[in-house]
């Protein structure tokens, strides 16, 4: 299965780069788009790239560290509806945010340089997100929440004997933070970082909005140009530059592994715990304010905005005589509308429960088995995570290409499916992995010992100890699908249109208002899925304590 959701398409892709013709036609060798990887244009390009993925992983994962630390150890106030605040931009699709960024931080008609003007007086802006800044910033609108949502669920799995430990032994919160939670949550933050860095090389939204406009280029946005917009498609050029980052990705990879090698990380074990969260006294009320503001700044601005904007009859021009609500009766009375969502639902379920089952059986021999070449698995399975989905895309578009005419899967919801099967692989199985190591293998060996089979250990242990995790990564990879634009844009075709593609097509169209309408509706249905998913996880939990 790995094979022929990762390797395939990579196959395919290779001999698009060593061909002179697009896909689906015979064309002769041709070695000139590795050539122009070697000039100063493709390398400050990849420079910029990896330069702003790095710098907008760093801040994003140390206000994503604390914020997960205070929700899930300490007894900061409202820890639930933070918890659901915080995470929910993650799922919000980036080129809704990036809409609502753009509404708010225009150099010309943005709300928060209007207001600036109209307090201040000033005639220069105050914010531009057409900017290095810009960009970094709105890669930041997923990263803090994504690491957030993985990493509270590692500070809850986590026994806090030690923590307790050290505290007895004199050390501060801060020392006992520092030396022994950092410590045992490194297999966790080693791996949300390197998805963090990849997530950045690969991000198409943020760069398209942000950076095109002030001549600021990346890898995705390169190859988009390079196949869209251009007077003939360079696809040699765009594939070569892929497989360049896929190199990038792979030394990254080594460098986890080698990095963790040898190294215990073991925090569940037979022992019962019952964590009692950390009393902050003093420091209660302002840990409680700097979670509050990070909700305001990464929720509450844009949500806002969006929601201003639908209500409104154009953009940019507020006021209660603008008021209306024709623009959410214009999407809830389209067709398009309709089906976008139905189909975006049924892949979504579907593509979230088998990438899951699929991520948790590669992760478990990965982790918990001596299965030769196992680490070769869990390269494959990263493999997808190392391409721009626009690029697996067009992987996946060739290899459709050469399938026999009688295998119609281009053009079918089929197409989506697998393209979304293998790029939710990478997160399931970093999901997965992580709760597997945090389970110590005296477990299976005593119920083994008291007579229970695999299958049953495999069943009342592992899988009744790693369902939390589970149900997050399940959420995380619906919402991938909820969100999911570079690859779909490439494999979607009339009648089987998905809800970003729907919204790229609004937005194409000039119906900024609209498209904010529909951000609100697809807002809603996140509030109350992921509000849903929270409660029973909790249920959960409370049922075994």
């Amino acid at each position: 299965m790995l094979a022929a959701l990762t390797l395939y398409p990579i196959g395919t892709l290779l001999y698009g780069s060593l061909s002179s013709a697009p896909p689906g036609q015979a064309g002769t060798l041709d070695f000139s788009g590795y050539g122009a990887l070697f000039n100063a244009h493709t390398l400050s390009i990849l420079a910029v790239t990896i330069g702003m993925s790095l710098l907008k992983t760093v801040l994003s994962l140390i206000p994503a560290t604390i914020l997960a630390w205070l929700i899930s150890r300490t007894d900061v106030p409202a820890r639930a509806t933070l918890e659901l605040l915080i995470g929910l931009p993650f799922f919000i699709p980036p080129i809704l945010t990036a809409m609502g960024w753009a509404m708010l931080g225009n150099p010309t008609a943005g709300s928060i340089n209007q207001v600036w003007q109209a307090l201040t007086g000033a005639t220069t802006p105050i914010v531009n997100v057409y900017s290095y800044g810009g960009v970094i910033w709105h890669l930041m609108q997923f990263t803090v929440p994504f690491a957030f949502i993985l990493l509270v669920e590692a500070f809850r799995s986590m026994d806090p004997s030690l923590e307790e430990s050290s505290r007895t032994s004199g050390a501060s919160v801060f020392t006992t933070f520092r030396k022994i939670t950092l410590a045992l949550m490194l297999p966790a933050l080693s791996s949300i970082a390197i998805l963090s860095v990849i997530g950045g090389i690969e991000a198409f939204e943020s760069p398209l909005f942000f950076g095109s406009p002030a001549g600021i280029h990346v890898v995705t946005t390169e190859i988009y140009d390079s196949i869209n917009n251009r007077a003939t498609p360079n696809y040699p050029y765009a594939t070569a530059l892929s497989f360049a980052v896929i190199a990038l990705m792979a030394l990254l990879v080594a460098w986890q592994w080698r990095a963790l090698r040898g190294r215990s990380f073991q925090t569940i074990s037979g022992k019962a715990f019952a964590p009692r969260p950390i009393e902050l006294q003093s420091l209660r009320w302002l840990a409680f304010s700097f979670c509050v503001l990070n909700v305001l700044i990464f929720t509450v601005l844009p949500v806002l905005q969006l929601v201003v904007s639908s209500f409104s009859q154009y953009y940019g021009f507020y006021g209660w005589d603008m008021l209306t609500t024709s623009h959410y009766h214009d999407v809830l009375h389209s067709d398009l509308f309709w089906r976008s969502t139905i189909n975006t639902a049924t892949l979504g379920v579907v593509g979230a429960t088998l990438t899951m089952i699929l991520g948790s059986i590669v992760a478990y021999i990965v982790v918990r088995t001596t299965l030769p070449f196992r680490h070769v698995i869990d390269l494959i399975a990263w493999l997808p995570w190392m391409m721009p989905g626009m690029v697996l895309g067009l992987g996946f578009l060739w290899g459709f290409a050469v399938l026999p005419h009688a295998i119609g899967i281009y053009g079918s919801l089929w197409a989506l499916l697998l393209a979304y099967l293998s790029l939710g692989t990478p997160l399931s199985v970093r999901t997965m992995s992580t709760a597997f190591s945090q389970l110590s293998h005296d477990l299976e060996e005593s119920s083994r010992v008291h007579g229970a089979s695999w299958a049953l250990t495999f069943r009342k242990i592992v899988v009744a100890l790693t369902m939390p995790s589970f149900s997050v990564g399940w959420i995380l990879t619906f919402f991938m699908v909820f969100r999911e634009l570079s690859a779909s844009v490439l494999l979607y075709s009339v009648g089987n249109e998905v809800l970003p593609v729907t919204v790229l097509r609004l937005w194409e169209e000039g119906k900024a208002e609209d498209v904010s309408a529909v951000a609100v509706l697809m807002l809603a249905i996140v509030v109350v899925f992921r509000g849903f998913h929270l409660i029973m996880v909790k249920r959960w939990i409370a049922s075994r304590t």
